[in-house]
This record gives structure tokens, sequence and C-alpha cells, in this order.
């Protein structure tokens, strides 16, 4: 008699095209499981490039890059002691990053200096990257679908802060303005462009005004700044009016 192995356990299916479904239900599951037990309300989400270094890494404290790293390292220290205070420890506005290095490793890093928790939803890659260390332990977790990764960067956040980056944070970026924009993010969500000089080079907003590429209003969908004060007032101001006193279901 051949033995058959029950679906669940058939290794060769669950990797197979037939098996996506469940692949991706798995994750979606894993995830949602890990939030409830570590009881995460609601986050703050960085996004930002996995190629800007360290300070100690690179001793050029003028360096742009290096000043991005230290930036957002400052602001996740920030959001973190404030939000252990504005809500007297309830895991509320904790850091979410995409869990590699350059900005991601700066925020998570800059979370644990404030002695609070923090998120890395990574990504396996053909390069094997490798979570930061920064990351809480039992919330560092691999993704391997992006758009499952987007939805838990994305779906609990109560903010978003996006420093310089590439296609990735392009990607992530457009896409959130694309669902401010049509009103299927209909919380407020403080969107922050970190570094001017930056961003209003990569991309010319006032441009797709000019061409009626977008509206005189979704100018206001975001805020550019190069101040870390700046940055923290808008957005905790915001989540300071908005904050309701039932925590909210993260899914």
């Amino acid at each position: 008699m051949v033995k058959t192995k029950e679906a669940f356990k058939d290794k060769k299916f669950l990797e197979s095209p037939e098996g996506r479904s469940i692949r991706i239900l798995a994750e979606y599951e894993k995830v949602k499981s890990v939030f409830e037990i570590h009881k995460i309300i609601d986050t703050i989400t960085f996004f930002g490039s996995a190629r800007i270094k360290a300070t100690e890494n690179n001793k050029n404290l003028t360096d742009e890059k290096t000043q991005y790293y230290e930036r957002a390292r400052e602001l996740a220290f920030k959001f973190t002691t404030w939000a252990k205070e504005y809500s007297n420890n309830q895991n509320r506005f904790v850091i979410a990053t995409g869990g590699g290095p350059g900005i991601m490793e700066a925020a998570n890093r800059g979370a644990l200096e404030a002695g609070g928790k923090s998120i890395g939803l990574g990504i396996k890659l053909p390069e094997e990257q490798e979570n930061n260390k920064y990351i809480t332990p039992g919330l560092s977790l691999q993704f391997y679908y992006f758009f499952m990764r987007k939805f838990f960067l994305v779906q609990p956040a109560k903010a978003t802060i996006i420093f310089p980056g590439g296609f990735g944070s392009l990607d992530e970026l457009t896409e959130i303005l694309t669902l401010k924009q049509t009103g299927k993010i209909q919380k407020p969500m403080p969107i922050v462009l970190f570094g001017k000089k930056f961003w209003n080079t990569t991309i010319n907003f006032n441009y797709l005004f000019e061409q009626k590429m977008i509206s005189k209003d979704d100018l206001n969908l975001f805020l550019i700044t190069d101040d870390v004060d700046q940055a923290f007032e808008f957005v905790s101001c915001i989540l300071k009016d908005q904050c309701v006193d039932n925590p909210q279901a993260i899914i």
C-alpha cells in the first residue's frame, strides 16, 4: 500500500503553485497572531533605504546619508518615549519597520534606546537580507510576499515616516498616497517625507499639480521636512487629537 501524506504535511504541495493561497493565508495569520500575543494595538511605520549606514560605520558626520540614519534614530526615540507615556504603556504607536539595515535599523534602534518595543517585518530576498538586531524579540518576522508585508506595515499604522530610499520606498510612498487620496485610508494618517532636498528632487509634486495629474488638495496629504521636532509635533498633534478610548482591532 502506498502511503500518502495529509495535505497540511505535504511540503511539495504546500510549496507548489496550487498551495499559494495557503502560503498567503499562513503569512497573514502568523503575523496577526504575533501582534495579538504581544498586544500591539497600532504602529508608527518608518520606511527608507537599507543602504544608509550608521554613524559608527561612517565617521563623516556631515555626510547627508549618515545624517538621515541619525535623524531616523532620534525621531523613533522621541515617538517611543512619548507613546509610552501618552498611552500608559499600552503598546500604542509602536515603531514598525521593514526589518532590514539602514533607516529601518535606525528606527528600531531608536525605539530600543527609548526602552520600548519595535517591530521588524523583513522580506526574503535572493541576497538573504537578515533582520536587524534592534528589533524586539518575538516581533522580528520574515515575509515571502511583498504585498502581505506591505499590508502589515500600513494597515495598523497611525502614521508613516518616509526617509530617502530607492524603488521600495518609492513604491510604499506612492501606494500610501494613493490610498489616502482615494479615501481607502479614512483614518487621519499623518505622512511625513523626511529630507527636503531628496524628496523635492526625486518627485516634483508641484509639476504633477501643474499638469493636472493631482489636485491642489493632494499637496496637503503630506509634510516634507528636515526637522525632527517638526516631524514629531506634526504627527503627535494629530494622533493626540484622534486617539480613542477603546483600542482598535488591528485586523
